[in-house]
Order: C-alpha cells, then structure tokens, then sequence
C-alpha cells in the first residue's frame, strides 16, 4: 500500500518542484542571439564643402552575453555623397559603399539596481559602443577641378579600402514576450566614425581624417540560445 502511494506522490512533488524552477526563470531568461535589419542616414563630414544626407541600410547579428552586454557584427551598404560643383572648391562626390563594423556594447543595466526606481528601469536600455570596422568606397561620380577658381584640382583616389573607429550611443527598446523574455528589439542609435584614411568622399586634402555621422533604427529579433541573467530583466 505505501509503494503504491509514494510513486505517484513522488511523481507530484517533481512535477511541482519542476514548475516552480520554471516559473522562478521568468523574467530572467533571454536568447542569446539576434538578428537585425535597419537603415540610417550618413552625413560626410570631409573635404567637400556641402554636406547631403543620404541613406544606408545594415544587417547585423548580435551575441548577447548577457541582456545588456552584447557583441555585434554589422554589415552596411549605401550611398554617401557631398559638394556641389558650384562652390569654391568645385567638389563633389557620389560614393557606393560597403562597410563591415563588429563593436561591443555596454548598456545601462549591467551596471545599475533598476529593480526599485522608475527613472533607472527607464534609462537601463542605453547604451555605449564601440569597435572596429572596415569600408570599402567605390566613388561613381566625381568632380576635382573647380569651375571658380582657376586650376584649382583636388587629388585622391576613386576606389579605396579603409579602416575605421565606430563609436555609438544608443537606446535599445525591448519588448517581451509571454515569458517576459526580450524577443523583439527597436535599436536607435548615432554613430560618429572616424576614418583613419582620407578617401571616404575621394578627396586627399587637408590634414584632417573623413568623419561619417550616422542616425539609425534597427529591428532586432531574437534566435535562439535561451539562458537565464542574474537578476530579473522585465519590471
């Protein structure tokens, strides 16, 4: 009679301690990894004397290694373009590039107790960043002689492979799902990279480096790899 009781008293007792670890995970859980689709508009700041807003798109994967530390790879393509031929210096310049950026990424809420106030639960989600990247330039329109001033040339080179320092502040907007775990992200940042070359508008002047400016969204969706933080993420 007592074998006959303990099974299925024992069998009782797992499944509640099972459904209790499983219900103490909620809201510390998370995927270890995501992918992202986005856009942004870049502004040259270089040797052309006009700046134009143009636009890119990215894709990127992210590892997180934990909810707010996170390690991306991002691809970028587009345009980038400035000057008018009717300036002082007559440059202008159209270039069709692909860049390849990997950054680390630091929010807030690794560092912070979010847990008991509404301002550091709202600000946990920003973020710094930075890293290393590389950009390919390809200019498809150019002009080097000015029209105003007489035998005034700019030199430089149509086609060129750089290096470059990505630095970003950002916010990252999380949304949850049933398990209060991040499964779709809204990624807003402005990035300031600096290009340790001069090629970036196909202009060699002056002593300063090119400078891209970049305002960004991307969408984040998370893949997979589910592992538990150290404090809850959702409050």
């Amino acid at each position: 009679m007592m074998k006959l009781l303990f099974k299925p008293t024992f069998f009782t007792l797992l499944l509640t301690s099972f459904a209790l670890i499983s219900k103490a995970q909620i809201g510390y859980d998370y995927a270890q990894y995501d992918f992202g689709l986005g856009g942004s508009l870049n502004k040259v700041y270089g040797d052309a004397e006009t700046i134009k807003n143009k636009a890119g798109i990215n894709v990127g994967f992210t590892y997180n290694a934990t909810p707010f530390v996170n390690y991306i790879v991002e691809i970028q393509s587009g345009n980038l373009e400035g000057g008018d031929i009717q300036t002082k210096s007559g440059r202008y310049f159209k270039n069709s590039y692909t860049a390849f950026l990997f950054r680390g990424q630091l929010q807030a809420g690794e560092l912070i107790d979010y847990s008991r106030s509404g301002f550091m639960n709202a600000i946990k989600n920003l973020y710094i960043s930075g890293g290393l990247g590389y950009i390919i330039n390809d200019i498809k329109a150019v002009n080097r002689v000015s029209e105003i001033t007489p035998g005034f040339f700019t030199d430089g080179l149509d086609k060129s492979n750089e290096l470059l320092l990505p630095l970003r502040l950002g916010y990252e907007l999380k949304f949850f799902n049933q398990y209060n775990e991040p499964s779709f992200k809204i990624d807003l940042g402005a990035s300031y990279i600096h290009d340790f070359g001069d090629n970036m508008d196909g202009f060699a002047a002056g002593t300063g480096k090119d400078l891209l400016i970049q305002y960004s969204v991307s969408f984040k969706f998370a893949l997979g790899g589910v592992t538990s933080y150290r404090k809850q993420i959702r409050y």
